[in-house]
């Protein structure tokens, strides 16, 4: 049904009433049921066909060969299960009302939020029609629970969806749309942001970011799996679907093809003089975040996160109950995950194969026909580095253990006890020995201080800010995977492989000697260290994937276009959350930056520092004293990592979740041992592994790196 062509008929229950400038917009005119019912119908038949398109588009294109890096990677973007049921009913709701805005705009010239002439009645009837209304219903707690749901669900038992699988991210800040209910700032040609022109993304890449020198300086104090470990985290606790429709829910226009810009994309476009693109009519292809359901006020967009917000080890796991099914082994009574039937790994385990009717990874190497790997993060596949193989096999590794200690124990008990463990390992890993690396000894202190046990009052949610601000990680990344042999010398036929040619190439796993020399790559090789005259690579920056499209990736671009889609505040307004001092002129934030010349070029784009990019302005401060990060990024990241501990009813050190023997045990956990537990890797760093460590003068043999005693797990 074309919008326009039925207004009359549409519009003909709509009462209009007389307007003053004193009479509130919630009752400049009375709406009746019928057309916001029959809005609801079109935007249900709109959403429905958009997906079924995609769907068939993206089989066309497996089918075919033709997908491309970027099809690739938002393939395992793309809602899944009771993911894409909360977003299909998100998406029915606000294309609704797109439509009812679309329809009353002829009978009300200016700009008017369509909310506002709509009864507290009928946004109900919207939530309940689009299926929102219906999304918490039913959640039911046990009386008794010794372990965590899979999804989430009950840990806080006052508020059991807090930290659930699919829900909207929290808002420690107001959302800032240019609309002020869904518009990312940006949208719409002339329009300012607190009387300031919004700079183009792409542009302040290439001013603030962009270094054309390929020589990154290497870290001399973090090593390589220190950036790795926090891309791992970052996939543990938050997963931001991109939308299940690559067209304009309205015209059909392909945004993959298309520049136009309509919901959901949101096009890079591109600045005079580019480096690298020279058709200033070209764009970098970007697609809003999907939505969420937004419970009592539908009206102001939210992003919804696919997994849940715990330290839980749903990266091996999974976040939802169909998926953890797949993922275990239930052939037997044993409590084991599920493995690879295929191959092996120099006689050790891989992750199971997904079973995909038409498998991306085929497509990076057709001849040797490796599929994509099955995890408990869609994403396992997206790079080597990625995959959850180590922790399935100290999952299989502990359960195996515990059954000999406990034969009498159910394959439900055995794979529960060692899923346990596997997360303590994590969080004691994150927390210990991971966190106080990227915030200091100062900011650890300020925002992470000792654990006072559960607390219910706490939010464990992810905050929508923190889906940009752990994007810090992006300013580690060596452009290379590096493979190395047992005395961590470069190996086989590609010791040095470029990361444009990694993604989805689990075939390499499997072909190319395994995990261990990645691992090893990863311990000896110095992260890249972020300065502010060298914060991404261009090689990240322009050529992290052989070829997107038509135009390329620009990853810090992109991050700042996501903080707009988000709808998140700038700079200051995070400054002054975290209680830090707001400059307002450039001499002020030279002094907060201590660098009055990338204070000037970030005035020259802005305009004013209340409208940096948070992901921007989060990555170009001075790092904080044996941090890796600024002031803003230690509060942002500390005050969530704190959150998700203290709101945590299942935290490792609440009192009742483990004996005292048993967390007394915990403590000499290390991810050193793991790795030697899982793999043929028989020296490992001595000191903290995310520290730089030099081989051989810092590397001991594994026999002298203490085991987990799991004899306090033993029941009589």
């Amino acid at each position: 049904m074309k919008p326009f062509l039925v207004l009359a008929g549409l519009l003909a229950p709509l009462v209009m009433l007389q307007t003053s400038s004193d009479v509130t917009p919630a009752i400049l005119g009375e709406v009746e049921n019928s057309l916001v019912l029959t809005c609801m119908e079109e935007a249900k038949q709109l959403v429905d066909k958009a997906y079924k398109e995609r769907r068939e588009s993206i089989k066309q294109s497996l089918r075919s060969g033709t997908a491309s890096p970027m099809e690739l990677i938002s393939y395992f973007k793309q809602p899944v299960a009771a993911t894409r049921t909360a977003v299909r009913a998100a998406d029915y709701l606000h294309v609704a009302l797109d439509l009812l805005k679309r329809k009353l705009q002829p009978l009300r010239p200016g700009p008017f939020n369509v909310t506002d002439v709509l009864t507290s009645a009928q946004l109900n009837l919207l939530s309940k029609t689009s299926g929102c209304a219906y999304q918490d219903v039913g959640v039911r707690c046990p009386e008794q629970d010794k372990y965590r749901t899979i999804t989430g669900h009950c840990n806080n038992r006052r508020s059991p969806t807090l930290g659930a699988s699919n829900r909207a991210f929290a808002r420690w800040l107001p959302a800032e749309y240019e609309d002020g209910v869904s518009l990312p700032f940006g949208w719409t040609p002339g329009v300012k942001r607190g009387g300031f022109t919004v700079p183009l993304a792409r542009k302040v890449s290439n001013v603030i970011v962009r270094f054309p020198n390929e020589q990154l300086t290497p870290d001399q104090e973090r090593a390589l799996i220190f950036m790795q470990w926090g891309q791992f985290l970052d996939h543990e606790i938050t997963l931001t679907p991109e939308p299940a429709t690559r067209s304009s829910f309205f015209t059909s226009i392909n945004c993959e093809t298309s520049c136009v810009q309509q919901p959901p994309c949101f096009p890079l476009k591109i600045p005079p003089n580019d480096p690298r693109i020279k058709n200033q009519a070209d764009c970098i292809p970007f697609f809003r975040s999907c939505s969420a359901c937004t419970g009592s006020n539908i009206t102001i967009r939210n992003q919804i996160n696919a997994l849940t917000s715990f330290v839980d080890g749903s990266a091996v796991y999974g976040s939802e109950e169909p998926l953890a099914r797949r993922l275990r082994n239930l052939t037997n009574q044993l409590g084991l995950l599920a493995v690879n039937t295929d191959f092996r790994d120099n006689g050790r385990a891989l992750m199971p194969f997904d079973n995909m009717h038409d498998d991306p990874c085929l497509l990076t190497n057709r001849s040797a026909r490796i599929p994509c790997f099955l995890a408990g993060d869609m994403r396992s596949s997206e790079m080597p580095e990625l995959t959850s193989t180590l922790l399935v096999r100290e999952q299989n590794r502990l359960a195996t253990e515990l059954n000999h200690l406990n034969p009498h124990w159910s394959g439900e008990r055995l794979y529960q006890e060692s899923r346990k463990i596997v997360r303590a390992m994590i969080q004691i890993i994150t927390y210990r020995d991971y966190l106080p690396l990227v915030l200091g000894p100062r900011a650890m202190r300020k925002y992470l201080p000792m654990y006072r046990g559960y607390n219910d009052s706490v939010d464990p949610r992810i905050a929508n800010v923190f889906t940009n601000a752990s994007r810090y990680d992006h300013t580690l990344i060596q452009p290379f995977m590096f493979h190395l042999d047992n005395r961590y010398r470069s190996t086989g036929p590609n010791p040095r492989v470029a990361l444009s040619t990694v993604f989805f190439a689990s075939w390499r796993t499997i072909l190319e000697g395994g995990i261990d020399p990645i691992l090893r790559g990863l311990m000896v090789t110095p992260a890249k260290l972020n300065r502010q005259d060298q914060i991404v690579g261009d090689k990240i920056r322009e050529r992290l994937f052989v070829q997107v499209m038509r135009t390329g990736l620009d990853l810090p671009a992109l991050n700042m276009q996501l903080s707009r889609d988000h709808g998140l505040p700038g700079y200051n307004a995070w400054r002054r959350f975290c209680g830090l001092p707001q400059p307002s002129t450039v001499g002020e934030l030279g002094t907060v930056l201590k660098n009055l010349g990338l204070a000037q070029k970030l005035m020259v784009q802005y305009g004013t520092p209340n409208n940096i990019d948070i992901w921007t302005g989060g990555v170009s401060e001075p790092l904080e004293p044996n941090g890796r990060v600024g002031q803003l990024l230690a509060c942002l990241i500390g005050t969530q990592f704190r959150m998700l501990r203290d709101g945590d009813r299942f935290w490792w050190e609440n009192p009742g979740v483990f004996t005292a023997q048993q967390k007394q045990a915990l403590a000499n956990i290390s991810l050193p041992r793991i790795i030697c537990d899982n793999t043929g890797i028989t020296t490992v760093s001595k000191n903290n592994i995310f520290m730089s460590n030099t081989y051989p003068r810092d590397f001991v043999n594994c026999s002298s790196i203490p085991r987990l005693n799991l004899a306090p797990w033993r029941e009589a």
